[in-house]
């Protein structure tokens, strides 16, 4: 992102499981990483005062609400794995480029963040900040939708193999035909990516959900998290299954702490295409008891594996019962790679189609038959 006035560029991680978009900042800074590029440097103008409405809605959940002698707008933002970032409220010049390849400008608040703590430090060597894409009022698509500039809508997709991939607001890329869609669901996270999830399998064996009602649980669209977490239940129902593909050519390695669980191939793994016959796709079929037609998003073994330095493979699916209140599956950037994934808060509808990821493209309508 290329924010203030002349504009400086800022490379920020893409989260739909977050709200502020927020800089590390020279406030001054009591705790940053050296990120990639020099720290944001606000000036008095800049500062969101108190009783800004964007203010009031970031300290919701504080326990320090609103004072008269303050000049300032504080937050504080905790994440699922408890590192977390405290700041200030700014506001700036966002410089974008619009669909037709014009550029424009838009003044935009977001955090000037002075004490980073926890994990988060340590993926801010190649970051300066985060991107919140969530559906709250401050999410830089809900200020910029405010704004009359785009629809409310986000488009991601990331490359399986690289790094590569791209991000578009608003609905000028997205596919008219040929997606999956899901509706999206108000609760129990008012303000994640959330759609109803009938059932999950891994092969063709039924994972089951846990305590849900009528057997059906919530999945939570996530790019900010590193890995997939899976409910209680599901998780241990998965483990067991995998127990199975224990073999001579796959053995667990305790040695190797990256992730709970890890196998050692009779080779150091260097793509997951070398060892993906031991693994099955996940497959999880969404709608709701009322629907006799079902969506289903299918999740290949690059899903949920991922490569360590000792060159094992390592099951990306993590135990999920402290995350949020445990009752959701989570997907996050690892499970998400490999396609494109839309979330319309227009027509409150998710959706996604598998992709190279290569450039986003105006797609034409379809044809008439």
């Amino acid at each position: 992102m290329r924010v203030g006035n002349p504009p400086r560029p800022y490379f920020l991680d893409i989260d739909t499981g977050s709200d502020l978009m927020w800089i590390q900042c020279d406030a001054p800074c009591t705790s940053c990483a050296k990120g990639a590029h020099p720290l944001y440097k606000p000036r008095n103008v800049n500062m969101i005062p108190p009783k800004n409405p964007y203010c009031v809605e970031v300290q919701e959940n504080l326990k320090s609400k609103y004072c008269d002698n303050c000049h300032q707008c504080d937050y504080e933002i905790e994440y699922a794995d408890r590192s977390s970032s405290v700041g200030v409220l700014a506001k700036d010049e966002l410089q974008l480029v619009l669909a037709n390849g014009t550029r424009t400008k838009r003044s935009v608040v977001f955090g000037c963040a002075y004490d980073q703590q926890g994990t988060l430090l340590n993926t801010l060597a190649s970051t300066d900040g985060i991107l919140g894409l969530s559906r709250a009022p401050i999410s830089l698509p809900s200020q910029l939708a405010s704004h009359g500039l785009i629809n409310n809508v986000i488009g991601h997709c990331l490359r399986t193999d690289t790094n590569g991939g791209y991000l578009f607001l608003g609905n000028d890329f997205v596919p008219q035909w040929r997606m999956s869609w899901v509706s999206m669901l108000n609760n129990p996270f008012p303000n994640l990516y959330q759609a109803q999830l009938m059932k999950m399998n891994y092969g063709g064996k039924e994972l089951r959900l846990g305590s849900t009602s009528y057997g059906q649980g919530t999945v939570v669209f996530d790019s900010g998290s590193t890995y997939t977490y899976f409910t209680d239940q599901a998780y241990k129902a998965l483990i067991s299954m995998l127990e199975e593909i224990s073999s001579e050519d796959l053995i667990k390695d305790a040695s190797d702490t990256t992730l709970p669980i890890c196998w050692r191939a009779k080779f150091p793994v260097r793509s997951i295409e070398e060892v993906r016959q031991f693994f099955k796709p996940l497959n999880l079929q969404f709608g709701s008891k009322w629907r006799i037609v079902s969506t289903k998003l299918w999740i290949p073994a690059e899903g949920f594996l991922t490569i360590s330095e000792k060159g094992n493979v390592c099951l990306g699916i993590l135990d999920g019962s402290n995350v949020h209140d445990g009752s959701a599956i989570i997907l996050g950037d690892i499970s998400l790679r490999g396609q494109l994934f839309v979330y319309d808060n227009v027509n409150q509808k998710i959706g996604w189609i598998r992709s190279n990821c290569e450039r986003p493209e105006k797609v034409p309508s379809p044809p008439f038959f």
